[in-house]
């Protein structure tokens, strides 16, 4: 899979490819379902698509607080996953993806919700423009959710590893919390070589809650192209 180099494309145009392959991930809505919903720009497309379609599903079961509101204002009912038998779907975006269909994803703040939706989902469809497509994961930032106390500590052992921490902070220069309240530390890597090798260091270091690796977790992804939304499909899954 060739990088896409999208300096020349507008983002009206990112919008409108994020927005087909939003229109498409609705084929993989099952009548009748309570599907899983994610958070970001992207998703958020995916929720407009779904207030067309209403009537038809049950519900979701969202991956933010943010995703919760913007459900229940279009008028979506929204599942605790704990209170759900069955997730035939779960529909996200992300931040990048390789050729191995590994992916990044967490800007938003919401890994740990999502990587947990993801995996309790029968399937997992990712929606995504063009310009998320690389050959070697690393230029976006690796989010990390990370315990609030010792969060320093957690810091200086990443540094240690030299994986560039930064500590996400808001517009007022106060740490940024995730719905669970923790810290996230984004790790500016430029480049992952050996991402399953990284998930393991990153998840086996006490104060981690989790990270933004997705390594073989998505079944389909949807990717939208100028020419129109293309769907690759997870052939290890």
């Amino acid at each position: 899979m060739a990088a896409v180099t999208v300096e020349n494309v507008s983002m009206n145009e990112q919008d409108k490819m994020k927005a087909a392959a939003a229109r498409k991930a609705i084929d993989y809505v099952p009548e009748g379902a309570i599907i899983g919903v994610g958070t970001g720009s992207t998703a958020n497309f995916f929720i407009d698509e779904l207030a067309r379609i209403k009537d038809r599903i049950e519900g979701a079961v969202a991956s933010s607080q943010a995703t919760a509101d913007r459900l229940k204002a279009i008028g979506i009912q929204v599942f605790d996953l704990n209170g759900v038998g069955e997730l035939p779907v779960y529909v996200d975006g992300c931040d990048e993806i390789n050729h191995y269909l590994h992916m990044i994803k967490g800007g938003g703040g919401a890994l740990t919700r999502e990587k947990i939706v993801a995996a309790v989902a029968r399937e997992f469809v990712c929606i995504c423009d063009a310009s998320k497509l690389v050959d070697v994961m690393g230029k976006f930032p690796l989010p990390v959710e990370v315990i609030p106390f010792g969060a320093g500590q957690v810091i200086k052992k990443f540094e240690a590893r030299g994986y560039k921490p930064v500590l996400r902070l808001d517009a007022d220069g106060k740490e940024v919390r995730t719905d669970e309240n923790n810290f996230v530390v984004d790790l500016h890597l430029e480049r992952i070589d050996h991402p399953q090798e990284l998930a393991e260091d990153l998840i086996n270091t006490v104060g981690v809650v989790e990270h933004g690796l997705f390594l073989n977790m998505v079944d389909k992804v949807i990717v939208g192209d100028p020419n129109g939304p293309r769907v690759m499909t997870n052939a290890n899954k």
